[in-house]
């Protein structure tokens, strides 16, 4: 079998416009020969990869594998070209797949083409990648694996309309399933920037303070009062930013972190996409 070099496999995947993995397994069954590559590659309708590269992939779905009784969850996002295939249950199957690889991989996955080489978890005779080409060969389809994203220990997470809007992943200690599940759905719900208010962009916090001390002496307050003013009115700011601070949409009368408190969980970090968004 020959060496491919790193540096034929970019140039044959510039050519192609297919993922550096199916780049190199077809330079690898041909020997090394791209144009012996090049037609295996059109023989299994892979061809139309470099045509639809530049395709726009607008719709997708999350894939989330969590639970408290899991050592680690994950999250992936896995976009596509038309809304119907957001529904196609070979897709909803190949995106879960992703998210359970993902989160029981014992090496540092920190790309999509290493987490296309993990075997696929219903059929590990063949790798997510094999899965993905088989797929896109039946549907035509550009497929793009977007962000992902895995936490240890136990979790949580929720699909906003099916998995083709949001997804939430949440590390948690203590706690269940369901409130773990009322915790994400808050989260796309409301949309917070940072866990707690240490979290927080520094430049954000300032920005505003600067703000409410202009607003606090356009209302002409005395300037020995304007600081602690100030502060008491950052928290109507860090009760609409911080996701500890904000009220529970369930129940306004205690927030987030009174909710979380009250049922034994501790909300260690979060994960939130938004379909597309970067």
């Amino acid at each position: 079998m020959s060496d491919i070099s790193a540096a034929k496999v970019k140039a044959f995947r510039e050519r192609t416009g297919l993922p550096l993995m199916d780049c190199k397994q077809a330079l690898t069954e041909a020997g090394g020969d791209e144009e012996k590559a090049y037609d295996l590659l059109r023989m299994r309708g892979e061809k139309l990869g470099d045509k639809r590269a530049d395709r726009e992939t607008a719709f997708g779905r999350f894939g989330i594998y969590s639970g408290t009784d899991k050592q680690a969850g994950a999250i992936v996002e896995l976009k596509c070209e038309s809304a119907p295939v957001t529904q196609n249950e070979e897709f909803i199957a190949l995106v879960n797949g992703m998210a359970e690889a993902l989160a029981k991989a014992t090496d540092d996955v920190k790309d999509a083409e290493a987490l296309l080489a993990l075997p696929c978890p219903s059929n590990p005779k063949i790798t997510l990648g094999e899965q993905k080409a088989e797929l896109f060969n039946r549907i035509r389809e550009k497929f793009e694996v977007g962000r992902m994203a895995r936490l240890t220990g136990a979790t949580g997470g929720y699909s906003h309309n099916s998995g083709t809007v949001a997804g939430v992943l949440l590390q948690i200690e203590g706690g269940d399933d369901t409130v773990a599940k009322d915790v994400a759905m808050h989260i796309v719900a409301m949309r917070p920037e940072a866990l707690n208010t240490e979290e927080l962009n520094p430049e954000s916090v300032a920005k505003e303070r600067e703000i409410l001390k202009a607003a606090a002496r356009q209302e002409g307050k005395p300037e020995a009062i304007i600081d602690k003013m100030v502060e008491g009115r950052l928290r109507n700011f860090f009760a609409e930013k911080v996701l500890m601070e904000q009220p529970f949409v369930k129940d306004d009368k205690q927030t987030v972190g009174q909710y979380a408190k009250s049922n034994n969980m501790q909300i260690k970090k979060f994960v939130f996409y938004v379909l597309g968004q970067a």
